[in-house]
């Protein structure tokens, strides 16, 4: 039996205008309860319009910039029994008490792993041609030259390309990329050999991996464990004109290990991530012509965006059903989000 529940929207100023379409808000409306005018940017110390939606809401619809559900909130939300995250991880506002109330979450970290996969499948294929330091030559060259010649060693026919974790990003690269006719490595600890053959890659060690590839690219998720996950032995097992990728988290990669590697020249670097989040105003990163710095935008963005309200309307829809959630959030999936 489909049921209507109340709902509450609960992000970041503006991005509720941004992530629905008039289309996608009609389809809001008509499956919730809720004021999709009324989007609470806090939850702590509330408006007295937004602490009485909070009140009533069964179903909170968040997205960037939401608030964390503490215990008071949570306490001021008697009748809460699900939260749908209309983006990735749920890490900065599910907090343990969520999980005690026995709150039901659900992520579109899946939709939102595919514009970051997209990303990454361009500067890989981008990397094995060389094209960046390429057209930075020609820019400074303007004159015919025998570019085969300068670009011998480069191509993407058995290049050898190492994805680092078996996240949901990780296993859509390497699915993008059994089309081209490319050798690929997988360092994961949690996915044995076989089940590494059958997503189309090799499992090996991480040492291993940086050696043999000519491409690394980083998808582990962001936890203790795996802070400088790629150091100064890795990059240091990295051979020369070699790139490393990084869409994951700027800590996942010791940056004071990093740079000299860049400045020299030995290695070439994509990175949509950084630590800090933006380097400061003098750092190299910006101007060394080995590297392409992008300011956080693999993940969906524009009307990719719209991706994330298609699936969040989807789940709401399943839960007025009583269907369980198609991508339900549990406390041990986050040892495995970004």
């Amino acid at each position: 039996m489909t049921t209507t529940p109340t709902a509450l929207l609960a992000m970041g100023p503006g991005i509720a205008d941004r992530l629905f379409t008039p289309v996608q808000r009609a389809r809001l409306t008509a499956l919730v309860d809720t004021d999709p005018a009324l989007v609470a940017h806090r939850l702590t110390g509330p408006t007295p319009e937004a602490a009485r939606a909070l009140a009533g809401a069964e179903l909170l619809i968040t997205c960037w910039g939401a608030p964390p559900l503490t215990a008071d909130v949570l306490a001021a939300a008697p009748r809460l029994r699900a939260v749908v995250h209309a983006a990735g991880s749920v890490k900065h506002h599910i907090t343990p008490a969520c999980w005690e109330r026995g709150i039901q979450v659900t992520s579109a970290a899946g939709a939102n792993a595919l514009p970051v996969a997209e990303y990454t499948l361009a500067a890989i294929l981008f990397a094995g041609k060389n094209v960046l330091p390429a057209a930075r030559r020609y820019r400074e060259l303007r004159v015919p030259h025998d570019w085969r010649v300068e670009l011998a060693g480069h191509g993407n026919y058995r290049r050898c390309v190492g994805i680092v974790g078996a996240s949901r990003i990780g296993r859509r690269v390497i699915e993008l990329l059994r089309p081209f006719d490319l050798d690929v490595l997988l360092f994961d600890p949690y996915v044995d050999a076989g089940a590494a053959a059958r997503l189309g890659a090799e499992k090996v060690e991480l040492a291993e991996l940086c050696a043999r590839s000519r491409i690394v690219s980083v998808h582990a998720p962001e936890l203790p464990a795996t802070r400088h996950l790629i150091g100064a032995a890795q990059l240091a097992a990295m051979a020369d004109g070699a790139t490393l990728i990084n869409t994951s988290r700027g800590s996942l990669i010791d940056g004071e290990a990093l740079l000299p590697e860049l400045v020299s020249g030995r290695l070439n670097a994509v990175l949509d991530v950084t630590e800090p989040e933006v380097p400061s105003a003098g750092s190299p990163l910006y101007d060394l012509p080995n590297v392409l710095l992008t300011p956080h935008v693999a993940g969906s963005l524009g009307d990719e965006i719209h991706r994330l309200a298609d699936f969040a309307l989807e789940e709401i829809a399943r839960y007025a059903q009583g269907l369980p959630f198609a991508d339900p959030v549990t406390p041990q999936d986050l040892a495995r989000m970004a």
